[in-house]
């Protein structure tokens, strides 16, 4: 958790110095709708959205007119459920996502395009079966889980409207570029998180 938060200082630092305005700080949050893209592995069942959420805090860099720089540091769940032949089965997992994004404004408007890759680490992971062999099979999941890669490098590409000069409304799209795991297991299915999203911001 360190290096995460000292990576987070650097890029944060990093974007301030190269900075020829202003620099506003900010909060955001919004719900994710998260799911998979599933790999080569053992993926014959279908998965659905594992409705969570994001927070966090953003930095708003102005470089030249219409063009900004906007690091994000949040907190941000992400997972998928499935129906398997022994029950539903949910995973969600945790991560703290370091989004390193371009703010374009598009005709002088409150509308903006955000894009740009995404730094994601895994903190933890709770997998949920729903039937009465749950904790026997959830064990299974969980040693499969202990494998997940910590970190994952992404993109992200979204809109940001711009109500005022305080607070914003922003949908975007995530995808992770690496897999989970190079192997997917009978439980488990090698994967990439994809994540759909919707929130507010509010800039100080």
């Amino acid at each position: 958790m360190k290096k995460i938060i000292i990576l987070a200082i650097g890029l944060f630092v990093a974007g301030a110095a190269n900075a020829q305005s202003p620099i506003r700080l900010g909060v955001k949050a919004g719900l994710n709708l998260p799911n998979i893209i599933k790999g080569d592995g053992n993926n014959n069942y279908s998965t659905k959205v594992n409705p969570g959420f994001n927070a966090g805090v953003t930095l708003d860099i102005n470089l030249i007119k219409g063009l900004a720089f906007t690091p994000e540091l949040l907190y941000s769940t992400k997972g998928y459920k499935a129906q398997t032949s022994l029950g539903e089965y949910t995973q969600t997992t945790h991560f703290i996502d370091i989004p390193i994004l371009a703010t374009i404004n598009l005709g002088g408007s409150g509308l903006n395009l955000v894009v740009g890759p995404q730094v994601s680490f895994l903190t933890s992971t709770k997998n949920k079966f729903d039937n009465r062999f749950g904790t026997v099979i959830e064990n299974e999941f969980n040693e499969d889980s202990d494998k997940f890669k910590k970190s994952l490098v992404g993109g992200v590409i979204g809109f940001r409207y711009d109500l005022n000069d305080k607070f914003d409304i922003h949908g975007r799209y995530a995808l992770d570029f690496q897999k989970n795991n190079e192997d997917g297991t009978k439980q488990t299915p090698e994967y990439k998180n994809q994540v759909f999203s919707v929130g507010v911001g509010v800039k100080f």
